[in-house]
């Protein structure tokens, strides 16, 4: 046997004991780091999804490692080359609105007069997934409802740092507000709606033009099991779900400090609660309590945390958290009573879970229509696998139509 077929030979071993490896190795981190309830909608699933999102995680680690790029590069590339929808029933544009780039979705169908708008954050922890991986979410909403929609291709963590994300998000909002007649859509009939993190952006777009003049008001907000606040990561939904997939509470709270100051220093802090002062978790109790979760949702277990006292250096660095564009769960109550109809839209799986039970006892506390869909077997990012070939999952199917059924009828 020559040199040349030799090597080969050891290079294809090498391959294939790597891939061994990496699966050996994504379905241990699976096994020890994960826990999926038995009431989750088609557990084996979910965890074949999650090993697979480990095998990526430690792919992307190894390159990181070499140098070859960063853990977060290697995921957006991957999510980057995804096959975007083909929807015959659409035209779609990219453009950009005063410097952000969006992406519309408008019906080819006729219609009798002015369509509905529907401006959309993506989600992905503030730090992932951009117009790309929402395409097929978006394309959906605007056939199924015949809206235009216009998805937001904000600036992403940890290169850009809180307000940033926001700041697009506001900036592009207000351009749609005032351009919505040229896009055929009734400026009277905007919405803003929002996944995860994009839930959150969604909420302080919402908060920021509450009663301001000059523009219309946002017609309604949809928010898709939204992350609210950065100040406790101890409520029940946290604790019952910290290691259910597809967003574990570490994740949760790395993101948030990733968004809020570029890097996860004070991961232990924010999970301990050092970063807030007294005065201000009494404040907050009003709006931020465990004692406001309805008593079902305690039922698999919850312990309330021990206080600590606030450490001024740490509150000091992310004193951010606290602010209502951050947390948008803590504005004032004149902000809340001049919020328009919400749609939200909780899973019971999910880490976040609390965050949309308790925004939801707020807005119908100053009387805001509340429409609320909770999947009761539904995992957090679950409405991205409604139409996914084996990856589907009915319960993300039947939320897509919830949500679908709540535009029509506005």
């Amino acid at each position: 046997m020559g040199l040349l077929p030799a090597f080969l030979l050891l290079i294809l071993a090498a391959l294939i004991a790597f891939v061994i490896l990496l699966v050996v190795g994504s379905i241990y981190f699976d096994a020890t780091n994960s826990q999926i309830p038995p009431g989750v909608e088609k557990p084996a699933k979910l965890r074949i999804l999650h090993v697979m999102l480990c095998g990526f995680c430690v792919l992307g680690k190894i390159l990181e490692n070499l140098r070859i790029c960063s853990q977060i590069q290697f995921f957006r590339y991957l999510q980057n080359r995804l096959t975007q929808a083909k929807d015959s029933a659409l035209f779609k544009k990219d453009v950009k609105f005063k410097g952000v780039p969006v992406r519309i979705y408008q019906p080819k169908a006729p219609s009798a007069g002015r369509r509905k708008g529907i401006i959309f954050f993506h989600g992905g922890g503030w730090v992932m997934d951009s117009i790309h991986t929402y395409d097929k979410m978006c394309c959906y909403f605007a056939r199924e409802s015949g809206s235009v929609v216009v998805s937001v291709d904000y600036h992403l963590a940890p290169e850009h740092k809180y307000p940033v994300a926001l700041d697009d998000c506001l900036a592009a909002t207000t351009h749609f507000l005032e351009a919505a007649e040229d896009h055929g859509v009734d400026p009277a009939q905007v919405m803003v709606a929002g996944d995860s993190a994009g839930g959150n952006l969604a909420t302080a777009v919402c908060q920021a033009l509450a009663g301001r003049p000059g523009l219309p008001n946002v017609r309604a907000q949809i928010l898709t099991y939204p992350l609210l606040q950065g100040i406790d990561f101890n409520l029940p939904s946290y604790q019952q779900n910290r290691a259910v997939p597809l967003a574990f509470r570490e994740q949760a709270a790395f993101n948030v400090l990733q968004y809020l100051k570029g890097d996860s220093s004070f991961l232990r802090e924010v999970f301990e609660g050092p970063h807030v002062p007294v005065t201000q978790k009494l404040q907050y109790q009003k709006w931020l309590s465990a004692d406001h979760i309805p008593k079902e949702f305690k039922a698999r277990g919850y312990n309330p945390p021990v206080n600590v006292s606030c450490k001024d250096d740490v509150y000091e660095a992310i004193k951010a958290l606290s602010s209502p564009g951050f947390s948008p769960l803590l504005a004032e109550d004149t902000v809340i009573s001049q919020l328009p109809e919400t749609c939200i839209v909780t899973c019971e799986y999910d880490v976040l879970r609390d965050d949309g039970l308790l925004y939801k006892k707020r807005l119908e506390d100053h009387r805001i229509p509340v429409t609320w869909y909770h999947i009761a077997n539904g995992f957090h990012g679950i409405l991205g696998f409604f139409d996914s070939g084996w990856f589907s999952f009915p319960s993300g199917k039947k939320g897509m139509d919830d949500i679908v059924k709540f535009i029509k009828s506005l």
